[in-house]
């Protein structure tokens, strides 16, 4: 439908004017209704005299539809108030330029417009009306909100990281105190033997500590990577918790909470990875007592409904605040970082064990009935295709044997991390050397001809995939056994040292009766 535009010279004063202004009007007039923009004119009493096929497309209204009627038509309620400050504005032949506002579509959408209007003024001079320029920004509104989402999200990313690497160097200063303190002492002549093995054993807990930290977070990354695998097995629910409950029974026994547990009279089985489900309730264990005042209670309670098995965790500690609630599984979320609430962790446990169960292909729900009133944490995991009572297996023992003795070069530029896993191996019936750069390696294997080589990655002179490469093509390195030794533990740098020539890849600190482990299946 053709739009309606009034021009505002007279029809006797066009053809005075002759006929190169007459196609100038009409020149104008076919681009004022090709435009994508809504341009119409109106009275200084805010009636539409014009209408253009823009403003039909903007504003749903054909110019039949609009002629004569009030520009307010357009206009939200709250906004109209505009309008008469436009039209004082024009009357003082004032131009409004880009002015940003909402106007109204005929279907009752709101679309964010920039607005340009002037007056508009007869043959005299006179100002008889105004017209206006309406466009559409939407887009670039969008645009500027993606933007504006963006740069919040980044700051809040670039906040949180500040204060994730502030309680990262507070997490990993706790526990080097003790172990300075603890090595001071044993080096004080006069200490007793009892001195002596309570400062190895507050040093072998703090060791521990700092190891649980480092796991999660490289737990975390593989999950967010999508690298971390189950071992999944055949298992009993209550051999999971009994692990999971060990693992939390220091922190409980730390604040004298009582812990009482709820399990069906029947055996629940399932299909799970033992190891990282023990993790999920240990975590959530810990978790509840952290947020748990000491002397407080903990339950643990167990049941089957149907193809699931459902465990919850409940504590009568400080609760979960409703601002907290939505972002409770996100990493470095923790519900209380004051100091007196200061318990320790990275703010990665119950994000990891959102992950976790989240890949035993089950769920994890958090509820609360607020500040102070205690939390409860429900997971609900599928019981998968279990082995019969009669089928299952007895655990292994956990002893084991010692490995024969075997030849063994450890090479680390990290002198105290050479001589003390040297100690340790030699404690184990191996004999050892140690060296603490390529060359030196290379020098003490040739006429050492070990049967395993423990080599750091980051050495002075090569790095460690040099050092393998060269070693695989001496006549004595064809069959050692080559154990890549390094803090960098991603898939890319296991493939890396296995390229060259590594047949096993430790990510440190190496746990010993994980390695004794290793050396015992090396014949």
């Amino acid at each position: 439908m053709s739009a309606t535009i009034k021009l505002v010279p007279a029809s006797n004063e066009v053809a005075a004017a002759g006929p190169d202004y007459s196609v100038q009007l009409a020149l104008l007039a076919a681009i004022v209704e090709s435009s994508d923009d809504a341009i119409v004119s109106k009275t200084l009493e805010g009636r539409v005299n014009s209408w253009n096929a823009g403003a039909m497309r903007l504003f749903g209204y054909t110019a039949e539809e609009m002629m004569g009627k009030p520009i307010t038509t357009i206009i939200p309620p709250e906004l109209q108030d505009e309008e008469r400050q436009i039209l004082e504005k024009v009357r003082r032949g004032e131009r409004i330029d880009h002015f940003e506002t909402t106007r109204l579509t005929k279907d009752g959408r709101r679309i964010p417009i920039s607005l340009t209007v002037s007056p508009v003024r007869d043959g005299n001079g006179v100002i008889i009306g105004a017209s206006k320029v309406a466009r559409d920004i939407s887009d670039r509104k969008r645009a500027d909100e993606a933007v504006r989402r963006s740069e919040e999200a980044l700051r809040e990313a670039n906040r949180r990281k500040d204060e994730f690497m502030a309680l990262l160097a507070h997490e990993l200063r706790n526990p080097l105190a003790p172990i300075r303190y603890a090595l001071a002492a044993n080096g004080k002549p006069g200490r007793t033997d009892l001195q002596r093995r309570h400062a190895e054993e507050i040093i072998e807990r703090q060791v521990a500590h700092m190891s649980r930290l480092l796991d999660d977070l490289l737990n975390v990354s593989r999950m967010t990577r999508g690298t971390l695998e189950l071992k999944k097995c055949p298992t009993e629910l209550t051999s999971i918790l009994g692990t999971a409950i060990e693992a939390a029974r220091p922190v409980l026994d730390k604040k004298r909470q009582s812990l009482s547990l709820d399990l069906p009279k029947d055996v629940l089985r399932l299909e799970a990875d033992p190891v990282r489900l023990a993790q999920v309730f240990s975590n959530l264990l810990v978790n509840a007592a952290k947020y748990t005042d000491p002397g407080g209670h903990i339950e643990v309670l167990a049941s089957r409904e149907g193809p699931q098995i459902v465990v919850a965790v409940r504590d009568n500690g400080i609760g979960i605040s409703a601002e907290l609630m939505p972002r409770l599984f996100t990493l470095f979320t923790q519900a209380d970082s004051s100091l007196e609430r200061s318990e320790g962790g990275l703010g990665v446990g119950l994000a990891l064990v959102h992950g976790l169960v989240t890949l035993h292909g089950g769920a994890i729900e958090a509820c609360s009935a607020g500040v102070n009133r205690g939390s409860e944490f429900i997971v609900r995991l599928p019981v998968g295709s279990c082995v019969p009572p009669s089928d299952v297996i007895d655990p292994p023992s956990e002893e084991t044997p010692c490995a024969s003795a075997l030849k063994i070069v450890v090479v680390d530029d990290n002198r105290d991390i050479a001589d003390t896993c040297a100690a340790v191996l030699e404690l184990s019936g191996h004999r050892v050397q140690t060296a603490y750069s390529g060359e030196g390696a290379l020098l003490a294997a040739e006429t050492f001809r070990p049967d395993v080589m423990l080599l750091d990655i980051g050495l002075p002179d090569m790095d460690g995939y040099q050092l393998a490469t060269r070693i695989r093509k001496t006549p004595w390195g064809r069959e050692a056994v080559l154990v890549a030794v390094t803090g960098w533990g991603q898939e890319k740098d296991k493939d890396r040292a296995f390229d060259a020539g590594f047949d096993h890849h430790l990510t440190k600190p190496i746990d010993p009766a994980a390695l004794e482990s290793l050396l015992q299946s090396i014949d």
